[in-house]
């Protein structure tokens, strides 16, 4: 079987999480020091460690076949690439962020200014979809000390917390773009490699489903079983398992995270006790 090639960012935000992911779905990746590319044992796979900027070109190339990477590089890159599934780590966003002293959030305050950036692909689109004319100063790194220097108005750049740009006397305007980690593949991947693929992603999607997920257990009365089966958002339908005591049953059924809090309150509510909340390894559906 032909041997998946899959790029990793070799250093930065989406290192040690998208190794992580390849453990949780059982693949076994043996590190060498300062290797580059690494063989894995236990499943069709070959690990590239990559710059980050080079791996939307190395995936339209078809030198490796699938990659982990954020979806800002592929917008701002703009390659014949195709994203396969969103992987929910690494969240960000590309925004507009002024001085402090700058008192409006107007996008307008950006007409005829200069804007320092380092995705001018991303902002240009941006700003001619706005009809907003500005002077882009293309920067690589150190975007944000770019105001404090007369340099530029303001900035485009990548946003998580946002303490880099409190640090540099910055806030916050408008988001450009929410992005994430995904996984995205070559246009050139051959039918036996795309078969590797589908290996792949089904394990992916049930470790996410598992981390997005929890499982529950609950003390019921018999006459409320109707009630909390009404309430839980369930695969198909709760587990029901009579309990010693006569009039009580326990429930057994898989919550989202998301809305973990609302469902826990409205079980409660109608009648449920002693629940127990336990996290869920791998989910496959």
């Amino acid at each position: 079987m032909s041997k998946l090639k899959i790029a990793i960012q070799k250093s930065g935000r989406l290192y040690e999480e998208s190794l992580q992911l390849l453990k949780d779905c059982g693949i076994n990746v043996n590190n060498g020091k300062d290797q580059l590319k690494v063989s894995v044992e236990n499943f069709p796979m070959e690990i590239m460690y990559l710059r980050n900027s080079d791996i939307p070109q190395y995936l339209e190339d078809g030198v490796v076949d699938i990659a982990i990477v954020g979806e800002n590089l592929l917008v701002e890159k703009d390659k014949n690439i195709t994203i396969v599934h969103q992987l929910g780590f690494s969240k960000c966003r590309v925004s507009l962020a002024v001085p402090k002293d700058v008192e409006t959030d107007s996008l307008r305050y950006f007409q005829g200014k200069k804007i320092a950036t380092s995705y001018p692909n991303t902002l240009k689109q941006f700003l001619d979809k706005n009809n907003i004319s500005a002077d882009i100063h293309v920067i690589s790194g150190s975007v944000e000390i770019a105001p404090n220097i007369g340099l530029a108005d303001g900035i485009c750049d990548i946003v998580s917390s946002g303490s880099t740009l409190f640090k540099n006397g910055l806030r916050e305007t408008l988001t450009i773009l929410k992005s994430e980690a995904v996984l995205a593949k070559t246009s050139q991947l051959t039918p036996e490699k795309e078969t590797v693929l589908e290996k792949l992603l089904f394990r992916i999607k049930a470790v996410l489903k598992a981390k997005n997920s929890k499982y529950i257990l609950m003390n019921v009365p018999n006459d409320k079983i109707n009630d909390i089966s009404n309430v839980l958002p369930v695969l198909k339908s709760p587990t029901v398992i009579p309990l010693a005591e006569e009039g009580w049953s326990s429930i057994h059924s898989v919550i989202d995270e998301e809305r973990f809090w609302d469902v826990i309150d409205e079980l409660r509510e109608n009648g449920a006790q002693d629940i127990l909340i336990i996290p869920i390894d791998k989910m496959v559906i």
